[in-house]
């Protein structure tokens, strides 16, 4: 029988998990902490999954120091439900709300606000497709809030340093949270898709200042409203519970390995392995400003367009799995978050190395 290779899961969402969480969660499939059901299959309204679902948010306040001026909210429909909940709830309709353009998802973003308001775009990194975090931008005047995304997944762009400008900061960190120490004292709020970092696709983690709920004035869809969510923790309809229930573990993880800094410790060194490696490769080139380079996603391209073929084939035969770039992109995008080992980034670092040999 042929062995089974171990694949090196490099997809930039859902994404991959740890595997003491992957191990655990399997379990409780069959059997939930010995009671005899399935997590999939006892009521969000147990005292087992009441248990689980106020155990997952005290160690979102834990981990990243929430205190209780912020609701912790686990929502569903993805961050790209966020983009249209956020200005219906936050933005007054005689209000202006700021936005910064660095890529797609923020595009999609905006593309949602300018039905509920006015939009001022800011600044954007479109003119460059999207290869660099804007520095440089005027300060909104009045906005109701100011709209980011951390990380942006499809060209591999971060901000490592947060703009305050005197608004109330939003911002979309799907593909970024808990990879680093954050203040969450310093927005308004957080909204990610758990898929990234946080567990599977199914469940929206949202951290929002309490004061800023009912401020725009509207009559919402019970559901869209997050003074709905904030009244009944997160349970005035059936919740994901198999999503939370795996962001729980994923959270255990997070804390088990020494919290915030520790990870960012542990992200920071697989980035640097696979940067220094792009930047002396001659068969290979980063696409970012080296100083905006996200730490989740490393995006670079070949540096002949013949070699992208055999690339890809040679990760495929390593048992290297989601290095093909996005299509808008190209190239190659290695996502390399929270639970990506360093073991696996040295397979890539040392496959291209083998890759230049035969071809540079």
């Amino acid at each position: 029988m042929a062995s089974t290779i171990k694949k090196h899961n490099f997809s930039a969402g859902p994404a991959i998990l740890p595997q003491s969480v992957l191990k655990e969660a399997s379990q409780a499939v069959k059997n939930f902490n010995g009671i005899g059901l399935s997590i999939l299959e006892i009521s969000h309204r147990s005292p087992e999954f009441d248990a689980v679902i106020k155990e997952a948010e005290s160690l979102v306040r834990e981990i990243a120091g929430i205190d209780d001026s912020y609701a912790v909210l686990f929502l569903t429909g993805g961050a790209s439900s966020q983009f249209y909940m956020t200005p219906m709830n936050l933005l007054g309709e005689d209000e202006t709300a700021a936005y910064i353009d660095t890529g797609t998802w923020s595009s999609k973003a905006i593309k949602e606000a300018k039905n509920f308001g006015d939009i001022d775009i800011i600044a954007s990194s479109k003119d460059r497709n999207y290869s660099y975090i804007p520095k440089r931008f005027k300060k909104p005047q009045d906005a109701a809030y100011l709209h980011i995304t951390s990380n942006n997944t499809i060209s591999g762009t971060q901000f490592h340093k947060f703009p305050d400008v005197g608004a109330p900061l939003i911002c979309d960190m799907s593909s970024d949270i808990f990879s680093r120490p954050i203040d969450v004292s310093k927005f308004g709020m957080i909204y990610a898709g758990a898929q990234k970092n946080l567990g599977p696709s199914g469940v929206t983690l949202v951290i929002l200042k309490k004061e800023l709920v009912g401020r725009s004035g509207r009559v919402l869809p019970t559901m869209l409203n997050y003074q709905t969510h904030i009244d009944k923790g997160s349970m005035f309809n059936t919740p994901p519970t198999y999503p939370i229930y795996v962001l729980m573990l994923t959270l255990r993880w997070i804390k088990g390995k020494g919290g915030l800094e520790a990870i960012e410790k542990m992200n920071k060194s697989k980035a640097r392995l696979l940067y220094k490696e792009i930047d002396s490769n001659p068969c290979f080139t980063g696409t970012v400003d080296k100083k905006d380079r996200s730490l989740m996603n490393v995006c670079f391209l070949p540096t002949k367009d013949e070699y992208a073929a055999p690339f890809l084939d040679m990760c495929t035969k390593a048992g290297i799995s989601g290095v093909k770039g996005h299509r808008s992109v190209g190239g190659f995008r290695a996502s390399i978050y929270n639970a990506m080992p360093r073991r696996s980034v040295k397979v890539l670092v040392d496959l291209m190395q083998e890759f230049a040999a035969k071809h540079g």
